[in-house]
Formats: structure tokens, C-alpha cells, sequence
């Protein structure tokens, strides 16, 4: 799997949120994104995975232009070859936990309840599998969305400040939980951080400006 980015922009109104912003990423790598509040990370992130528009540039799943793709074959790449971490977990209160993790294997018609079990014992959780979100702690139901993120194996993990809402000792484990399992998945992953100790375990580290996306210093 390759994502590759290339010359991408994105503004709203007259305002330039990111522009000429180019990146490479293959399989296994991990990537980390810094910048300022407010520089259009989480949006960029929020493009690489086409659930935002951009204005100029490509953004390539191997050699697949996301840009051209309709609403269905979009959404069909994206369930099959894409895992997505959101910083506010976004779990559905009404089903229990092995429900959440699961839904991205319903999607694609794969009624797999051995995968399932094994991802949640893989972050943690095993025998949690039939408490509902609201029974488990915040770094519980973050593992919870890793888990849902990873259970159909993706190609690409995105994940949007996956530990900005939680303590720093919760923090490091929910860490060590992402990337040890994208690391075994041999998927790609970008995270979007604020963290130093985050950013830290990536293999490269990129700083987002409203010029580009640069190598941090």
C-alpha cells in the first residue's frame, strides 16, 4: 500500500486553510503531523481519507485518485482499505463493545466474531466484550475505537489525536496499543498529535504550516 499526496490544498472561502502540501507513505511506515491549533490538521487528515473535499492536488491510494472516485466506490474503498481513530472515540452508546468493533466487518459483510474477540483481547479488553461504552473508562473506549479501526485490517490508519482527551499514563498505553497493532497489521499509519511522546515513536515527523508540510527540525 502507498498514499501518496501530492501539491494538495485546501481553503475555505477566500482563506487558505493548508496549501502545496505533499507527502509519500508506504506500508509499515508511521507518520506523525504537528503543527499549531487551528493549522488544518485533523482537515487534512479528514482529505487523506476523502471524507473532505480539497481544492487542488491528488490524493492517490495505490495509484487510486480519491478525487475522482464517486460517493459509492469512495465509501466502498474507504470501509475496505481504511481505519480511521477519532480523538472523541465516537462509539455507538446503543450497542456493547464487540458490536462497536465489529461494525466495520458488518459493513463489508464479514460476520467474523473470532476476529473480533482477538482484537479486543490484542488491546486489552478481553472479556469487556459485552459491556456497554458508557461501563468503560475513557482510555477503554479509546481501545475500543483502535480495535474497530484495525479489525478489518486496512491499508492506512489515520488517527485524529487519538490520546488528546486522555491522561498522560493512559495516554502512553493507549499509544503503545496503536502502534503495536499497526506494526503486526503491517499497515500505514498517520497521526495527526500534539504529543511529543506521540510524535516520538513515529518513524518521520512532519510539521504542518498554511505553506506546506515540512520535515520538523
Amino acid at each position: 500500500m502507498q498514499l501518496t499526496v501530492t501539491d494538495l490544498a485546501k481553503h475555505y472561502g477566500d482563506t487558505a486553510v493548508f496549501s502545496k502540501v505533499s507527502l509519500q507513505v508506504n506500508s509499515g511506515e508511521f507518520v506523525a503531523i504537528v503543527g499549531e491549533s487551528g493549522v488544518g490538521k485533523s482537515t487534512l487528515l479528514n482529505c487523506l481519507a476523502g471524507l473532505d473535499q480539497w481544492d487542488q492536488g491528488t490524493v492517490l491510494l495505490d495509484g487510486q485518485d480519491l478525487g475522482r472516485l464517486g460517493d459509492e466506490p469512495l465509501a466502498r474503498l474507504r470501509r475496505e482499505h481504511i481505519g480511521f481513530v477519532f480523538q472523541a472515540f465516537h462509539v455507538l452508546p446503543h450497542l456493547d463493545v464487540a458490536q462497536n468493533v465489529a461494525l466495520p466487518l458488518m459493513l463489508l459483510g464479514r460476520n467474523d466474531p473470532a476476529r473480533v474477540q482477538a482484537m479486543l483481547a490484542a488491546v486489552g479488553l478481553d472479556g469487556l466484550g459485552a459491556r456497554l461504552p458508557q461501563q468503560l473508562s475513557g482510555g477503554q473506549l479509546q481501545r475500543v475505537a483502535i480495535a474497530r479501526a484495525l479489525v478489518h485490517r486496512p491499508a492506512l490508519l489515520l488517527a485524529d489525536e487519538p490520546t488528546g482527551n486522555l491522561d498522560p499514563s493512559t495516554a502512553l498505553r493507549v499509544l503503545d496499543t496503536l502502534v503495536n497493532q499497526t506494526r503486526q497489521h503491517g499497515a500505514a499509519l498517520v497521526l495527526v498529535t500534539h504529543s511529543q511522546a506521540a510524535a516520538e515513536r513515529a518513524d518521520r515527523v512532519l510539521q504542518l504550516t498554511a505553506q506546506g508540510l515540512f520535515p520538523k527540525s
